[in-house]
């Protein structure tokens, strides 16, 4: 069993030869538009799963994990290559979905600070329902 710094350092070598491998030795127009976004590897460094993102619509990304699946074998041997570990982890291919959560999370932000706006411009036109100081005073204490 491998600590975990160790199973850290082999997904970012991983992550590293797989965007190169994608880049230089796979010809796929499929994977063009496709970028490597993370690696994670497992304690007992067996099996690394790949986070991806492609620039596209559906199909775009569609048509990406299936150039990934057909070139997932090359992409194994590349990381036999240059990795040193006794056994070559197996790759899995996973869209990674942080862009739609950033956007979704950007859209959010966005109404927030619209709903704030329009609080500040209410509170710049509101009045006191009463007194300015609610605060009751007693007129002995006014006077000392």
């Amino acid at each position: 069993m491998a600590d975990s710094a160790r199973a850290a350092k082999l997904a970012q070598r991983i992550k590293v030869v797989v965007a190169e491998a994608l880049r230089r030795t796979v010809k796929d127009p499929r994977v063009e538009g496709l970028t490597v976004t993370d690696a994670r590897v497992t304690n007992d460094l067996q099996h690394a799963t790949v986070y991806y993102t492609v620039f596209g619509d559906e199909t775009a990304q569609s048509e990406a994990k299936i150039g990934l699946e057909r070139a997932k074998g090359v992409l194994r041997a590349e990381v036999g290559k240059n990795i040193t570990v006794r056994l070559t982890p197996t790759l899995e291919f996973v869209a990674d979905v942080i862009p739609e959560n950033a956007a979704n999370l950007e859209a959010l932000l966005r109404v927030a600070k619209e709903r704030d706006a329009q609080l500040a411009q209410l509170s710049a036109d509101a009045e006191f329902a009463g007194d300015a100081d609610p605060y009751k005073k007693d007129e002995d204490d006014a006077e000392a």
